[in-house]
């Protein structure tokens, strides 16, 4: 009898066999030594692309955008007028072009249009947006904004060079000495190509759902017969109709082959999904699928939620301002501090606090 002893047991050597995941470094897209250091964006096509073919992020981006500029702006009576008047394209109004560049500066990671001034007044009389992909960034050795480029689809035309002052120009988290912005997508790819894998996956498990791989074993080798038989049955189940054949347990039997998705993998599709609205950061209420959170937990990640709209729409606010020189106020979402506080009232002092809510709030 084989003796079996413990001691000679042997580990696996998976450090070896499975690979580590590794974040790789990123260097800055920052001015160089030289005089000028240009940048344009080379994965414009790519994201557009990611853009318009996967809902989720594409729902995620457009919601966003619609809470940002979407309920419109107030102003003088003077700065109305002359927005009213510009018209990008010829039918656009002002809120258009706002919408147009929020979604452009999350997809691309930088929105660009072309300020149109009367040549006398120098009034502002028109913004028209602009190619992402052919607009060539140049800054100085210091960092600063020297010009835009913008660069010709047809071969051999020389660049049409634009002041800053002429460009109106925005950017996604613009951060460190970077002298663009970044792409929400940049950060997603990994999450959209695991969503596409899934998607067409599951889509394949459904289909043989719905029309399931069936194992005919015929009892012949009779290629005739057999060609015979497969038209009459393509031709049934095709019809969605029955088909009827002797009784002969040895001329014909099948199986049916069912393929069930794993409540995993269904899990794992709803993740990556809530996860395009994580990054854009879109809370799930904010669309209508929540999942399980119940009313007071809503009201909060609400009133979280409040807090970034404001500071996106601060930004787009003081950009307008500082390319511009126009004051406008873009309205801000319903506030449900009201009903926070009566809650409060309602409830005592026990749950959460409102200066849990809003950071630095004094209540």
């Amino acid at each position: 009898m084989p003796q079996f002893k413990i001691e000679k047991a042997t580990s696996s050597d998976m450090e070896n066999y499975v690979e580590n995941v590794e974040v790789q470094p990123l260097s800055l897209d920052s001015a160089g030594d030289q005089k000028e250091t240009t940048y344009q964006s080379t994965n414009w096509t790519k994201y557009w692309g990611y853009f318009n073919a996967i809902p989720d992020l594409k729902s995620a981006i457009l919601m966003k955008a619609i809470w940002n500029v979407g309920k419109g702006y107030t102003a003088d009576t003077e700065t109305q007028v002359l927005l009213e008047g510009i018209k990008g394209w010829g039918k656009s109004t002002f809120d258009d072009i706002l919408f147009n560049m929020e979604i452009i500066k999350r997809v691309n990671g930088d929105s660009f249009a072309e300020i149109v001034r009367d040549p006398k007044t120098k009034t502002i009389i028109n913004l028209k947006p602009l190619d992402p992909s052919t607009i060539k960034i140049v800054v100085d050795d210091l960092g600063i904004i020297k010009r835009y480029e913008q660069t010709s689809k047809i071969k051999g035309e020389k660049p049409i060079k634009f002041q800053p002052e002429e460009i109106f120009h925005l950017s996604n988290n613009q951060l460190a000495s970077q002298i663009h912005g970044i792409s929400d997508i940049e950060s997603l790819q990994a999450t959209i190509d695991a969503e596409n894998t899934t998607f067409t996956d599951t889509n394949q498990i459904m289909h043989r759902q719905a029309r399931p791989l069936v194992m005919f074993k015929i009892g012949t080798d009779d290629q005739t017969k057999i060609n015979a038989f497969i038209k009459k049955m393509d031709t049934a189940l095709n019809k969605g109709e029955a088909i009827y054949i002797p009784d002969d347990e040895n001329s014909v039997s099948f199986e049916v082959v069912q393929i069930n998705p794993s409540a995993m993998i269904l899990a794992w599709r709803e993740d990556i999904r809530n996860k395009f609205y994580r990054t854009i950061g879109l809370p799930q209420i904010v669309p209508g699928s929540s999942g399980g959170s119940t009313e007071s937990e809503s009201k909060v990640i609400y009133m979280a939620f409040e807090n970034i709209v404001k500071k996106d729409q601060r930004y787009l606010e003081q950009q307008i301002w500082a390319q511009l020189y126009l004051k406008i106020k873009l309205v801000p979402p319903t506030s449900l501090m009201q009903d926070l506080q009566q809650d409060t009232a309602k409830d005592g002092t026990s749950g959460f606090q409102l200066q849990d809510v809003n950071a630095g709030a004094k209540i």
